[in-house]
């Protein structure tokens, strides 16, 4: 029985799957929920009566929190037990989603105002921003600390592909789940409540981390939306040893921020208007109008995620190269997107946008990554990660307040943006001495 040694050698270092399996479900289950809430929200806010443009507002404030909170808790993941920072990132999930759920429901009935209803919402939305935002460097560091050196980038990248299929998820169920006597708000109920059943089963099998700990420790990763695809950042930042904070305006990646960061908030303007766009153009009530909403939502995700997961891949395309064509298909994208009439033009226009930012991400990404030495990788995709957020703070109050002149105005804006940008990329070669 010489084998049996190294069996249990590796039993006792390794991570077992169904621990695997249980951080994976803790990203999975926040990412499928606010991508559902997503698909939702456009109606509900025409139900109750509130303008388009504080819906987004609701989003904006919350968004700041992430960005500001995220890398605090990826500090402190590799400090606290992993498992406890988990479940709190949970109960933040379980509890927000849950309040928001009630107000929502409590201003669809009118029992209080739409300005109150929104107020409440945009308060019980921030407890998951700044509280949810933990989970992911949470599950990140319990993985690393379980996981040997030679495996843990993949390991780490298959955790963090729970936030792209969650976005897909999400759109998919949330129509399911807009029960009687609940009505739009129900996905939230729902979510909330694979929620609870997620942290017990973490609560109750996944094992304590806090006798015995092993180095590891976690990053930050933009919040879950079809805005904010993995790229990869996160698991960089987890694996490189630490070291200072590069400034955003170091000459070696500024190129790269500003591409990321213009990019970021012409894909956030226009996915924040996208389903009031398809109510308007559609002629939708708002009751009922959650199920186009899913369908366009599914196929944005689903095309992003074949774009880094099946075509970058096969590409083998410079960074400069996948902003480029990313940028010019995105922009083509949301041209047909503005001008479709019927529900079949508007998937097709969005899923091509979709494709294009699913290429321009990753070069952004990795055009920052090569223009410094591996010594700050681990920097480069804390720099990375802020700017991917940072779009959701400003830009969809951008998005709606073009709305509000001209629906058509957002995508032409966005659009414009992105071939202005494809042109200065290919005017100038080369970025910060990246090919």
């Amino acid at each position: 029985m010489p084998a049996a040694q190294p069996t249990r050698r590796v039993a006792a270092t390794a991570l077992s799957t169904p621990h695997f399996l249980l951080l994976y479900a803790a990203m999975l289950v926040a990412a499928a929920g606010n991508t559902a809430l997503q698909s939702v929200m456009p109606a509900i806010g025409r139900e109750i009566g509130i303008a388009d443009f504080w819906v987004a507002i609701a989003y904006t404030w919350s968004a700041v929190l992430w960005v500001l909170l995220a890398p605090y808790w990826a500090e402190k993941s590799d400090r606290h037990g992993r498992k406890a920072l988990t479940l709190m990132g949970l109960a933040g999930f379980i509890v927000s989603m849950l309040l928001c759920g009630l107000a929502l429901v409590a201003g669809l009935h009118g029992l209080i105002g739409g300005a109150l209803t929104f107020g409440l919402f945009a308060i019980f939305r921030a407890i998951y921003r700044g509280l949810g935002c933990a989970t992911p460097s949470a599950t990140q560091a319990y993985l690393a600390s379980r996981t040997r050196r030679s495996g843990r980038v993949a390991a780490l990248s298959a955790l963090s592909s729970s936030f792209g299929l969650g976005t897909i998820i999400g759109p998919a169920l949330a129509p399911l789940f807009v029960l009687p006597f609940i009505g739009l708000p129900g996905p939230l109920f729902a979510f909330s409540g694979i929620g609870v059943l997620v942290a017990a089963a973490i609560w109750t099998w996944l094992s304590d981390d806090r006798l015995g700990r092993k180095t590891g420790r976690g990053a930050a990763m933009s919040y879950p939306s079809l805005a904010t695809p993995p790229t990869g950042a996160s698991v960089v930042a987890a694996t490189s040893p630490r070291r200072p904070r590069l400034k955003w305006s170091d000459p070696r990646i500024r190129p790269w921020v500003v591409v990321g960061v213009a990019a970021g908030h012409a894909q956030a303007a226009t996915l924040t208007c996208l389903g009031f766009f398809i109510i308007d153009r559609l002629a939708l009530e708002p009751q009922g109008a959650e199920g186009p909403i899913s369908i366009v939502m599914m196929a944005g995700a689903s095309a992003t995620l074949a774009a880094q997961w099946g075509l970058i891949p096969r590409l083998n395309a410079s960074p400069r190269g996948l902003i480029l064509w990313g940028a010019l298909i995105a922009a083509v994208g949301l041209a047909g997107t503005m001008l479709a009439t019927d529900l079949y033009g508007i998937t097709i226009g969005f899923a091509l946008a979709s494709m294009g930012f699913g290429l321009t991400r990753p070069g952004f990404t990795g055009g920052a990554s090569l223009a410094v030495p591996l010594a700050e990788q681990g920097s480069v995709a804390g720099v990375i990660t802020a700017a991917n957020g940072i779009s959701f703070v400003a830009a969809p109050a951008i998005g709606m307040a073009l709305y509000a002149i001209d629906p058509h105005s957002p995508f032409a804006v966005s659009a414009l943006l992105l071939v202005g940008l494809a042109i200065a990329i290919a005017g100038r070669g080369r970025l910060a001495g990246a090919a």
